[in-house]
This record gives structure tokens, C-alpha cells and sequence, in this order.
């Protein structure tokens, strides 16, 4: 039974990356083969990626894009706010962080960027230690969001965002509006490398899911059974339930690109399974998940994930626990450091193997 504690690791504030690389393929890319104990670790490129795919696998990506969520504004009173989108609720809706001195009052107005008002709803009950707000735009709120708003860079990075984060801090393939997080195993592709696994023979498929701000929230307590996440919206295709069966069919590997690939496409099956899908693992569809990946957890889909390095004590860390083994991380991840891999989202990747733990 695993407590916060166990996920903890110290980590040289160095190794912390600031900045994207000049080209998003020259990241390093750590393949851990876990069908053998210890776990052999082999150096790469992620250019070299096509290598470690065999004709026919599946790669299911996340095609959601990274809105400009973040503001800097004032209340009616000039006390200074932060506000951060959750996310877009209706043409003019929003949900939204709102951080101040003095919570808002519900039917108050904030003025944000110096450019518009908003009026603030009902707060959410969902986390009473940071509620949501519903957030009432004066015309469409995407297009005032994309307009005013400022990319929401994680805490961890230090610079304000400029000209090149709105680029590198989206992913190539980014087509959906939703996210207040990139998906960020999905930064390391670029067209040349897409050409190149399509010309290998690996297959292609998308699906949404809007990252949310909880994906930053801190687990607080050392009983990870008391822990409840965020919830985000999340859309399967029917094109994709056909991919990931034919896939599965010919006895390829369904590989996802990112831990938000891999929590939409579980959560999913999770819903089939209790609907009685039988034999069928997946269903088109749309929903919301707040689904929290353990050691133990029973994988039903993915076969490979393509990762970055994650933070201390984050429910990611342990999602990757859960799927390539407690051991197993925790051995790649001193590695990782001693060999001065990149972490975080402008970091360094992993390229790993379900193992049950």
C-alpha cells in the first residue's frame, strides 16, 4: 500500500527545464525495457522514436490545444486578481481559478487585461479549498481568451511566456480549444518526424482530452485513497475505437502519447466495462473523468507510453508507477538525473512498457 512519501524524489532545480529546444525531435528520449529485471535503459534521441515502433502499431495522440487562460486584472474595487480558464462551459461561460486578496462576490465585476468585464457566478463546490467560478463574457469568450489572454505556463517555469512558448508550448497537430496544460509528450513531435513514422508503416490516431489546472494540484494528504482529482472532458471517436480494434486484431501495439491520452482512453473502457461492453473494450463517445491512476490499477488498453519526466509527489508520477512498475520508475528516474536528462514539460521524454506492478 503506497503513501505520498514514496513518490517523493530529489531533484536538482537544474535539471528543471526553462526553455523548449530549438527543435523539438533533439530531445532525449530514455527507452526503459522492463521485460527484464533490472530494467535495461537505453539512451536515445527522440528522433530515433520510429525505431522503437513496428509497422502497423497504433500511436493515439491528444489533439487538444492550449487556450491563453491566464489574466491579470482588477475588481471594481482596483484590488489586484489572477484569473485562470478552466474551461469554456458556453459561448460566453467559463469556468475559472480566480485568486485574490478577498474571494469576489457572486454578481461582482472583474476587469481583466484592461480590456473587458466579466461577471462573476456561482462558485463551484467541487474543491472547496480552490473553487471554480462561472465566469460571464461581454461577447464569445474564445475569442476574447485568444485575444487578451496570456499562455498559462506551468509554475515550474520561471520566464513569462513570449513569442516562442505560444508556439513550442502547443503541440504540431493541436486542433481542439480546450486546455489550459499542453499534453506535453506530444511537443517532441514535429512534421518531419510524423513523415517519417507514416513512411515506417505506424498508424495515427487522435483524441481530445482538455487538460485541466487540477493537473498542477498537489495531493495533500499522505493516504492516497483520499485523494480526488479534477475533472476533465475527454471525446473518443468512432474512428478511433475502429483503429484501436483493428490494432488490438492483429496483435499490434496500442502505443499513447502522453498520460492525458492514456487517462482518456482508461477511462473510457472503464465506462464500457460498466456498461456491459463485452468483448468490445471501447465506445465512441464523450464524458467527463476524474479517473486517478494507482499502482494496482489494471490497464485495459495501452500497451506502451511515450512520457515526459514528472513532478514529486504528482498523481502522473504515479500513473507511470502504476503502469511500468514502482521499481522500475524509481530506477530510471535516478538515472534520469544522474545522466542530466531535462524534466518537465519543456523536459526530456520516456519511452516505457505496461508492466503489471
Amino acid at each position: 500500500m503506497y503513501t505520498l512519501s514514496d513518490f517523493d524524489f530529489k531533484l536538482p532545480a537544474e535539471l528543471i527545464a526553462q526553455t523548449a529546444l530549438a527543435n523539438r525531435s533533439a530531445s532525449r528520449l530514455l527507452e526503459v525495457d522492463n521485460t527484464c529485471t533490472p530494467a535495461h535503459l537505453t539512451n536515445r534521441r527522440f528522433a530515433e522514436l520510429p525505431t522503437c515502433i513496428a509497422a502497423g502499431d497504433l500511436l493515439v495522440f491528444n489533439d487538444t490545444q492550449v487556450l491563453k487562460a491566464r489574466f491579470l486584472g482588477s475588481k471594481a474595487s482596483g484590488g489586484k486578481i489572477e484569473v485562470l480558464i478552466e474551461r469554456i462551459i458556453g459561448a460566453r461561460t467559463a469556468l475559472a481559478q480566480v485568486r485574490a486578496s478577498k474571494r469576489p462576490a457572486v454578481g461582482s465585476t472583474l476587469r481583466l487585461a484592461d480590456a473587458f468585464e466579466v461577471t462573476i457566478g456561482e462558485p463551484s463546490k467541487a474543491d472547496a479549498t480552490a473553487p471554480f467560478y462561472t465566469l460571464h463574457f461581454p461577447a464569445d469568450c474564445l475569442s476574447l481568451i485568444e485575444r487578451y489572454g496570456r499562455l498559462p505556463l506551468p509554475p515550474y517555469i520561471t520566464h513569462a511566456p513570449d513569442a516562442t512558448d505560444e508556439t513550442r508550448y502547443q503541440t504540431v497537430y493541436a486542433a481542439n480549444p480546450g486546455a489550459v496544460a499542453a499534453p506535453t509528450a506530444g511537443l517532441h513531435f514535429d512534421q518531419a518526424l510524423l513523415a517519417q513514422l507514416d513512411a515506417h508503416g505506424v498508424q495515427r490516431a487522435t483524441l481530445t482530452l482538455h487538460v485541466g489546472a487540477g493537473t498542477f494540484q498537489p495531493v495533500r494528504t499522505e493516504n492516497l485513497a483520499e485523494h480526488r482529482m479534477h475533472s476533465e472532458w475527454y471525446q473518443i471517436s468512432p474512428s478511433l475505437v475502429e483503429a484501436i480494434a483493428r490494432t488490438r486484431a492483429a496483435g499490434r501495439r496500442v502505443i499513447a502519447v502522453g498520460t492525458t491520452s492514456l487517462r482518456a482512453l482508461e477511462a473510457a473502457a472503464q465506462i464500457s466495462a460498466a456498461q456491459g461492453a463485452g468483448i468490445d473494450p471501447l465506445r465512441a463517445g464523450s464524458g467527463e473523468t476524474d479517473i486517478f491512476i494507482t499502482p494496482g490499477y489494471r490497464f485495459r488498453l495501452v500497451d506502451q507510453l511515450i512520457t515526459n519526466f514528472h513532478l514529486p509527489k504528482s498523481t502522473l508520477l504515479m500513473l507511470v508507477c502504476a503502469f511500468a512498475g514502482f521499481d522500475t520508475i524509481h530506477t530510471a528516474y535516478q538515472y534520469a538525473i544522474a545522466q542530466k536528462y531535462r524534466f518537465f514539460s519543456y523536459g526530456d521524454a520516456m519511452f516505457l512498457t505496461h508492466r503489471p506492478c
